[in-house]
């Protein structure tokens, strides 16, 4: 029987929570994030299961949620007239870097296999093998109470896969799926192609880096 979970998340908290992780490790000279931005990072339809629509408000009420049990609120040292937003996450738990890029993937992705999150963590955290991933999994998984569960093998699947418990029991969690998620946008079924996205996503991210690194070349040369 899993251990009660330490927070209840909404789906919004969770994605609100989920893309504050992920702007402070990929674009942190746009980080902390003000509602504008944030609100954009949620509805990415990239790197995101379900796509939502969520609005100004939703996420003005997930971050009053996610205040309320610390973990994410207003920058306490941002400066200037707008008002920006940041995670706690490392207050709350003191994930190392490749927890943090997993609980980040699962908040934003839902349940993955071991694959997929390598894959989908890149740009975050590069896991040298599938092992690391493994092993950061269990980590999360032997917290007290657990952070991470990993759900039983489907009918044909050869992997299993993971689930974040910050929103509660899988229980509940998969009760709430049944159903579009307020804010959610159908999504096309893809499991089939899973592992091949999930590839197709990291070479994009590496493509995007060779041309960064290209273009400062040039500037340096030309500027």
């Amino acid at each position: 029987m899993l251990p009660e979970p330490p927070f209840h998340l909404t789906a919004a908290e969770a994605r609100v929570l989920g893309a504050l992780i992920e702007k402070e490790v990929t674009t942190p000279e746009y980080y902390p994030l003000s509602l504008h931005a944030l609100v954009n990072a949620c509805n990415q339809r990239s790197n995101r299961e379900p796509v939502m629509n969520l609005d100004e408000d939703d996420v003005r009420q997930a971050l009053h949620g996610l205040e309320d049990d610390r973990l994410a609120g207003r920058a306490r040292s941002a400066d200037g007239r707008v008002t920006k937003y940041e995670h706690w996450l490392g207050e709350a738990f003191n994930f190392s870097r490749a927890e943090t890029a997993l609980i980040c993937v699962l908040l934003l992705r839902g349940p993955q296999t071991p694959g997929e999150l390598r894959s989908r963590a890149e740009r975050m955290h590069r896991f040298d093998e599938i092992g690391d991933v493994l092993a950061s999994l269990q980590k999360l998984m032997e917290r007290e109470p657990a952070l991470v569960a990993m759900l039983p093998r489907q009918p044909g699947a050869k992997e299993s896969r993971y689930v974040h418990l910050l929103a509660g029991a899988v229980e509940s969690m998969a009760a709430a799926q049944a159903e579009p998620a307020r804010g959610a946008e159908p999504s096309v079924e893809r499991t089939a192609y899973a592992g091949r996205i999930a590839q197709l996503e990291s070479t994009v991210a590496e493509l995007r880096q060779a041309v960064s690194a290209l273009q400062q070349k040039i500037d340096s040369l030309f500027g």
